[in-house]
């Protein structure tokens, strides 16, 4: 049985919105403060799971980073071009975009559902994706990239209350990468 993993990068106050600087808010680009290495790399641990997962995205999310990921071909860039992609859109998924990438076909739920029967899912970003399967209640596990600053504005991971159980945590450049079990 798979697990459901939320991969996020994250500042002290909760936001996860625009990290990189490219949705153009105000307050976006703060995880690009401490320059491309902050980011760069396998930031969230994620290794065999990028071979053997399938990675879940937000249409918005999959049409960004299909622009980023395509043109990049350090070990771990290669590794996301090669992984199985699945995008949350009504639309089509044109896969000469980025390899390996199809739509979710069927209401969510029951793609994840299926899939979880034979690998696991890794959401990176794509926040309205992440908060339907919270609701949902099927998240398995958060990794969080925390870093050590705050916005005062953006949208929060948890706008309501959340309980977690703290797994483990290391310091990964300049953040801190902590594992959370959503299952108390």
């Amino acid at each position: 049985m798979g697990r459901l993993i939320v991969v996020q990068f994250i500042t002290l106050d909760g936001v996860v919105e625009d990290p990189d600087g490219s949705d153009g808010a105000a307050f976006g680009g703060w995880a690009m403060r401490f320059g491309p290495q902050g980011v760069a790399g396998d930031k969230f641990r994620l290794g065999d799971m990028l071979e053997t997962g399938v990675l879940l995205f937000g249409r918005r999310t999959w049409e960004h980073f299909s622009t980023l990921w395509p043109r990049r071909d350090d070990d771990f860039s290669q590794a996301m071009n090669r992984a199985s992609k699945a995008v949350v859109t009504h639309e089509a998924v044109d896969p000469d975009q980025w390899s390996h990438s199809e739509a979710v076909t069927g209401a969510l739920e029951d793609w994840v559902a299926e899939t979880l029967t034979t690998r696991d899912i890794v959401v990176i970003g794509s926040g309205s994706v992440v908060t339907r399967l919270r609701e949902a209640d099927l998240v398995d596990e958060y990794r969080l990239l925390t870093f050590p600053l705050a916005t005062g504005a953006g949208r929060a991971l948890f706008p309501d209350a959340a309980q977690l159980t703290l797994d483990s945590v290391e310091q990964v450049g300049p953040g801190n990468l902590a594992i959370y079990s959503a299952r108390v």
